[in-house]
C-alpha cells in the first residue's frame, strides 16, 4: 500500500468520493501534456532532422558553385598571367628593337661627326699651311719695305737739307722772312684760287643750267598746268557771335563756373571783353578750336547754360567734328585712289583740314603736292603712284607736332612708319623734304619741288606785313654783308634780292661766286616757303666830261 492509500483511507468517508475523481482528472491532464510534450519532441526533431537535411543540400550546392567559381577564377588569372607575360615579352622585344636602331643612329651620327672632324682637321691644316705661306710673304714685304723706308728717309734727310739751304738762299736774295714769304704767297694764292674757284663754279653751273633748265621748266610747267587747282585760304578769326551783351553773363555764369566747363571741356580760351556783339575763341590747336566755337554756337541757340549741358553739348560737337575729320580724310584718299591707308592716318590727313600755313590750307596742299608729284614723276619715268603717296603724306606731322616735340618731317615719319607705312621712299619722303635727313631716293626730290611749287605760286599762302617786312630787311642785310656790296635790294615781294656790287673790287668770276655765297647763306639762315632768286649786277661805267 503506497502513501497515497493509507492517506484515502484516514481520510474521512465523505471526502473518499471526492478525491478519487480528483485524482482521476488530475490523471488525465499530466498524460495530456506529456503527450503534447512528446510530440512537440518529436517536432522539433523531425523539424530538426528536415533543416538539416535541407540545409546539407543547400551547403553542398554552395560548395560546388564555390568551386566552380574558384576554379573559374584560377583559369582566369592562368590566362591573365599567360597575357601579361606575352605582352612583356612583346614591350621587352619592342624596347630592344628600339635600342638597337637608336644604337645604330647614333653610332652613325658619331661616324659622321669623325668624318666631318676628319675633314675640318684637313681644312684647317691647309689653312694652317696657308697662313704660314702668308706669313712668310708678310714678313719678306715687311723686310723689303723697311730697307725702303730706311732709303726713303735718307732721302727726306737729304731733300729736307736741300730745302733749307735753299730757303737760307731765297731768304738771303730777297731779304724776307720764313713767315713773311708765307703771308705773301697765301695772299696770291688765295686771289688767284678765288678767281679760279669762281670761273669752276660759274663754267660747271652754267653747263649744268644749260641741260637742266629748259628740261625742269618743262616739266614744272606741264605739272602746274595739268593741275590748276582753285586754293582757298580758311580765315583764322574765330569769333562767336551772341545776340546780346546779356549773354556774355550768362556765359560766364555764376562766379564764373559756365566759362570755366567751357574751357575745361574743349581746351580753348573763352575771351569775353567790351568789345560789343561776339566772344573771341583762342586756342593754337584748329580742332579744339572749331569744338568750342560751335558749341558757343548751339549753347547760344539753345539758351540753356549750366555745367551739365555744357558738357553734353561739347562731347556731342566733338563726336561730330571727329567723324568730319575721318570723312574729310577718307574723301582725300579717295580723290587721290590711295588704299592701304591706316585708319589712323587718314584720321591724321583729316586733321589737316584744320591746319593751316601761311594761310595755306595743309590738306589741300598735301592733295595738291600729291598730284603734282604725280605727273613729274610720271614724266621722269618713274612710278606716279607711289610718287602721289608721297605727296600727300609729306606733310603728316603737322597733324601732330603742336602735341610732340620735334619738327613736322620726323614727327610724320615716325607716325608713318608706326601705322603701316613700310615704303622707304614714302618714309623718306616724309622725313626729308625739308632736307633734315638725306634723300635716299627720286622721289624725296620730286616732294621737295612738289611742296615748292604748290607754296611758292602767287596767292597760295599769306603772311604777316610784320613778318614780310622782316623777311625783306633779313634779306637785304645778308646781302649788304658780303665784301664789294654797294646795294641790295630786295623785289618781287621777297622772291628776289638784287645786288649792286663795286666793278673795281669784284671781278667778273667773283659776282658769280658773290650770288653763289648769298643764296647760301639765305638758305641757311633764312626759313621761306618756295625759291628766292639772287641777282648780282656788276657794271663798270666811264664818264668824260666835254667842255
Amino acid at each position: 500500500m503506497d502513501l497515497f492509500t493509507l492517506s484515502a483511507a484516514s481520510m474521512p468517508a465523505s471526502l473518499g468520493s471526492q478525491t478519487t475523481l480528483a485524482q482521476n482528472g488530475n490523471s488525465s491532464g499530466i498524460l495530456l501534456l506529456l503527450v503534447g510534450v512528446i510530440a512537440l519532441g518529436v517536432g522539433v526533431g523531425l523539424g530538426v532532422v528536415f533543416s538539416g537535411l535541407l540545409a546539407g543540400k543547400k551547403l553542398h550546392a554552395v560548395k560546388a558553385e564555390t568551386e566552380q567559381l574558384v576554379k573559374r577564377s584560377e583559369d582566369d588569372a592562368k590566362n591573365a598571367a599567360e597575357k601579361i607575360r606575352l605582352a612583356a615579352e612583346r614591350d621587352a622585344l619592342e624596347r630592344k628593337d628600339r635600342a638597337d636602331t637608336d644604337l645604330e643612329t647614333a653610332r652613325n651620327e658619331i661616324r659622321e661627326s669623325e668624318r666631318r672632324l676628319a675633314k675640318r682637321e684637313d681644312q684647317f691644316e691647309r689653312k694652317e699651311q696657308s697662313l704660314a705661306d702668308k706669313d712668310r710673304s708678310i714678313t719678306e714685304k715687311i723686310n723689303r719695305l723697311d730697307t725702303k723706308g730706311e732709303q726713303l728717309d735718307e732721302k727726306n734727310t737729304k731733300l729736307d737739307e736741300a730745302l733749307k739751304k735753299q730757303s737760307h738762299e731765297l731768304e738771303r736774295i730777297s731779304q724776307l722772312g720764313a713767315e713773311q714769304a708765307k703771308e705773301i704767297l697765301l695772299e696770291r694764292v688765295a686771289d688767284r684760287s678765288r678767281a679760279e674757284m669762281g670761273k669752276v663754279t660759274r663754267a660747271i653751273v652754267e653747263q649744268a643750267e644749260d641741260t637742266a633748265k629748259d628740261e625742269a621748266k618743262e616739266v614744272l610747267i606741264n605739272a602746274i598746268q595739268r593741275y590748276a587747282n582753285e586754293h582757298s585760304s580758311e580765315s583764322t578769326v574765330r569769333t562767336v557771335a551772341i545776340p546780346s551783351d546779356d549773354m556774355k553773363g550768362r556765359i560766364i555764369g555764376r562766379e564764373g563756373r559756365n566759362i570755366r566747363a567751357i574751357e575745361k571741356a574743349t581746351g580753348a580760351d573763352i575771351i569775353v571783353d567790351d568789345t560789343p556783339g561776339v566772344i573771341v575763341i583762342s586756342c593754337f590747336d584748329k580742332v579744339r578750336q572749331a569744338i568750342a566755337v560751335q558749341s558757343l554756337d548751339r549753347l547760344i541757340a539753345d539758351g540753356r547754360m549750366h555745367p551739365t549741358r555744357i558738357e553734353e553739348v561739347v562731347e556731342k560737337v566733338r563726336g561730330e567734328i571727329h567723324e568730319q575729320l575721318v570723312k574729310a580724310g577718307k574723301d582725300a584718299a579717295v580723290e587721290l585712289g590711295l588704299k592701304g591707308l591706316h585708319p589712323k592716318i587718314i584720321e591724321a590727313m583729316g586733321r589737316l583740314s584744320y591746319r593751316t600755313s601761311y594761310g595755306q590750307n595743309v590738306l589741300n596742299h598735301s592733295i595738291e603736292v600729291a598730284f603734282l608729284s604725280q605727273i613729274i614723276a610720271d614724266q621722269l619715268g618713274l612710278d606716279g603712284k607711289l610718287a602721289k603717296r608721297c605727296g600727300f603724306l609729306h606733310d603728316i606731322g603737322k597733324a601732330m607736332d603742336h602735341e610732340m616735340e620735334g619738327g613736322h618731317p620726323k614727327i610724320g615719319m615716325e607716325f608713318a612708319r608706326q601705322f603701316g607705312e613700310k615704303e622707304e621712299a614714302v618714309l623718306n619722303a616724309i622725313g626729308g623734304h625739308h632736307a633734315d635727313i638725306p634723300s635716299t631716293t627720286w622721289y624725296t626730290p620730286i616732294i621737295m619741288a612738289a611742296d615748292a611749287v604748290s607754296a611758292a605760286r602767287p596767292g597760295a599762302r599769306r603772311d604777316s606785313m610784320e613778318r614780310y617786312v622782316q623777311k625783306l630787311n633779313d634779306l637785304e642785310n645778308i646781302a649788304m654783308d658780303m665784301p664789294g656790296v654797294r646795294e641790295a635790294y630786295a623785289v618781287q615781294a621777297g622772291r628776289e634780292v638784287r645786288v649792286m656790287i663795286d666793278a673795281d673790287r669784284v671781278s667778273d668770276d667773283e659776282a658769280y661766286l658773290t650770288a653763289h655765297e648769298i643764296a647760301k647763306r639765305v638758305s641757311d639762315e633764312m626759313t621761306f616757303p618756295g625759291e628766292i632768286r639772287v641777282t648780282v649786277l656788276r657794271e663798270t661805267r666811264a664818264i668824260e666830261i666835254a667842255r
